[in-house]
């Protein structure tokens, strides 16, 4: 193919036009419905496309999925209320709970000495975040198998470390997912210099277009906020409403306190911040889309480029679309939210020595984990779908992955690691945080811990602020990959017409992309 790809491809022109138009050499019988643009979604040299809105625009503006959206403002106000409560309590009982590591008084509930645990692993989870993107950044060919030799490495090396300090929970669970780790990766290798391909492609655009390394930096700094109120909250939580057989706990001298209280509490703001946290990387995830998907259709000549993409695609996010972010959110929320209670569980059944329920949970953790990478996988592409065009999460969901089967896109998406790798990479971040939170209680040694009944607790919330801080900071790669896929099931003949070079070096890598987009 010469580099005049428009003298071989006719674009479908219709994207925004309602009534489907046919698709010119498509096979497919769905593909009609997943090709419409309007004239400008394929600008001419001498046209000049507007802003945002008017590329891509919703034709009845509506607020999509709202009652999930308002369901997520009153969580979230619910947070805000128990938070300010407990960390109100917190404030006035400090001196019984201390001011440092060592000078606590108390015996029986997490305190001040946990609170600046988690500052430590806050600090872990933010440089060795930002390190890991700079490294997909400026070492992107390197990117891939740095993260999977580290990943398999720390994993094996922490799990045995626990095995040795008898944490039998935590090495069983670290050397398992080394073992699953190492399959993995070695069933990747085939599938890297595709990955690196789409990978460089991804770098290169967030370089020259729109502000895609902006918003990952905003974002990652409203998560460290986030992570660090809910540590503080978390602490307050276990300060205020703890309980103690001799009625020590100056908190609880007026009653009001009990340990149904406190797990009822742990639950609610784990849960409202795991909502909080995914609808924040949603949001990145669908304003990122946004400037990719304005990449690839209107980048044929700097004149035809929409202006004031970046505001334009997070403006749509946090109104028209924030019902369906909002919900998309809420199903990953929730899996999560039973894994880590599976993961907490499991440990502490492996400590008491209870094989049989070891075995139940992890069985069932593992049935969690298939369940949040379906959920996850799904979210991905339709939020892609509701940055461009603003649709509600279900239809969207269903209208993308009916797309991508229909253009045989699906195999060329399970082809690519991008979204394995930095998943992988969130989870070597995680493994940080752990190690450190372990460590931690090891050497300061705080009393309420002698016996270790809140270690695998501790570690598992660590576990948690180091995966969500990573996943958000590297949501920015990750979406430019998948807004990539899914704008090419929607009109193949703009990667070859207007993107050549792209097209060449995925077609040299992955020769069946030509059979797949049907071009």
């Amino acid at each position: 193919m010469s580099g005049h790809a428009e003298d071989y491809f006719t674009p479908d022109l219709s994207f925004q036009n309602p009534r489907p138009a046919p698709v010119p050499q498509s096979p497919s019988p769905y593909a009609t419905s997943y090709c419409q643009a309007s004239q400008k979604s394929t600008p001419s040299e001498k046209s000049s496309a507007g802003r945002f809105s008017d590329v891509f625009r919703i034709e009845k503006p509506k607020y999509h999925d709202a009652w999930a959206g308002l369901l997520l403002i009153a969580v979230f106000s619910g947070y805000v209320a128990v938070s300010g409560l407990a960390i109100r309590k917190y404030a006035t009982t400090r001196g019984f709970h201390g001011d440092g590591i060592y000078d606590s008084a108390n015996t029986f509930s997490l305190d001040t000495n946990t609170l600046i645990l988690f500052s430590f692993v806050l600090c872990v989870a933010i440089v060795f975040s930002w390190a890991y993107f700079l490294g997909a950044r400026y070492f992107t060919k390197q990117f891939i198998w740095m993260t999977g030799i580290l990943n398999i490495a720390f994993a094996f090396g922490t799990g045995i470390y626990y095995l040795v300090r008898r944490q039998w929970g935590a090495g069983i669970v670290f050397v398992t997912f080394g073992a699953f780790a190492l399959l993995c990766f070695i069933s990747w290798i085939p599938r890297i210099p595709f990955s690196v391909v789409m990978l460089q492609t991804a770098i290169d655009v967030a370089r020259t277009y729109g502000h895609a390394f902006l918003v990952s930096a905003i974002g990652s700094f409203v998560s460290i906020a986030l992570s660090a109120w809910f540590s503080v909250t978390l602490v307050s939580i276990y300060v205020a409403y703890e309980p103690n057989g001799s009625g020590t706990n100056p908190s609880c001298q007026n009653g009001g306190c009990s340990t149904a209280k406190v797990i009822g509490l742990v639950v609610f703001v784990t849960f409202a911040m795991y909502w909080v946290s995914e609808w924040l990387k949603n949001t990145i995830h669908t304003t990122v889309a946004g400037i990719y998907g304005s990449w690839y259709f209107w980048s044929r000549t700097p004149d035809s480029r929409p202006k004031g993409v970046t505001r334009g695609a997070f403006r749509r996010a946090t109104t028209y679309s924030f019902g369906s972010i909002s919900l998309g959110s809420l199903f990953i929320a929730l899996i999560n939210m039973l894994r880590q209670a599976c993961s907490i569980a499991q440990r502490q059944e492996t400590a008491q020595g209870n094989l049989i329920g070891t075995i139940l949970y992890a069985v069932l953790g593992s049935l969690l984990g298939l369940l949040d990478w379906l959920a996850t996988f799904f979210n991905r592409y339709a939020f892609c779908h509701i940055a461009l065009y603003g649709k509600a999460y279900i239809p969207a969901a269903r209208d993308t992955w009916t797309m991508l089967k229909d253009r045989g896109l699906d195999a060329l998406v399970n082809d690519c690691l991008i979204g394995p790798v930095l998943t992988m990479g969130s989870v070597f971040v995680s493994y940080l945080c752990a190690l450190l939170a372990y460590l931690y209680l090891q050497f300061t040694d705080p009393a309420y811990n002698r016996d270790g009944t809140f270690t695998a607790v501790i570690m598992a919330f660590a576990f948690v602020i180091g995966l969500q801080i990573c996943q958000i900071i590297l949501t920015p790669i990750s979406s430019g990959v998948d807004t990539i896929f899914v704008a090419m099931g929607w009109n193949p003949y703009v990667l070859a017409r207007d993107h050549p070079e792209v097209y060449h070096k995925v077609l040299q890598r992955y020769p069946r992309v030509q059979q797949m987009i049907h071009v």
